[in-house]
């Protein structure tokens, strides 16, 4: 039975891409799922002063060992400003620093994202399919759910085309865990 990890990239306490990241993972057959939440693992905004300092802090190393025991990752990207929150690139710039640039671990990955947003594309997401792969991830499946309160109801997507989208990328990320 394949691992997978799942997360939202974000750590607000009412994160709609951590409820995606969770959604995404239930869909999946076969699987035993861990789904991590970004405010279990704070940590000190990066600089060398405090890694020379403290060293990498044990929350850091501890959210590496999960991907690192995992099979597949399930990543849903939240957007602020058009990039990143603060707490996940906080913690992906201190898991750079255990030693490999390899932060994803060449780990199969379906990348997600979502927004309150009817943008139907994301800048996160653009530059994440550039970014990952340089850092270890192999995306196999990626989806992007504009207007996350208009199209996700009752825990499910809601909107045909979007759910039609969604289920192609599900079946790819699904055969490709069957596979491998």
């Amino acid at each position: 039975m394949k691992k997978i990890l799942a997360f939202g990239a974000s750590n607000n306490s009412q994160s709609i891409n951590k409820k995606l990241a969770e959604y995404v993972a239930n869909q999946l057959t076969e699987v035993e799922t861990t789904i991590l939440d970004l405010q279990n693992f704070e940590l000190p905004v990066y600089s060398v002063d405090a890694e020379k300092e403290s060293g990498v802090p044990k929350p850091a190393v501890q959210f590496s060992q999960f991907i690192k025991e995992s099979d597949a990752i399930i990543i849903s990207l939240a957007e602020y400003n058009g990039l990143y929150t603060a707490a996940f690139k906080n913690l992906w710039d201190w898991m750079s620093r255990l030693g490999s640039p390899q932060v994803w671990q060449k780990k199969p990955m379906f990348l997600l994202g979502t927004s309150p947003s009817r943008r139907e594309d994301s800048y996160v997401m653009k530059v994440s399919k550039d970014l990952f792969p340089m850092f270890g991830a192999t995306i196999v499946a990626s989806f992007h759910l504009p207007s996350f309160h208009h199209f996700f109801k009752e825990n499910q997507i809601t909107e045909s085309q979007q759910q039609e989208l969604f289920a192609i990328e599900l079946q790819k990320f699904q055969h490709y865990l069957n596979q491998h």
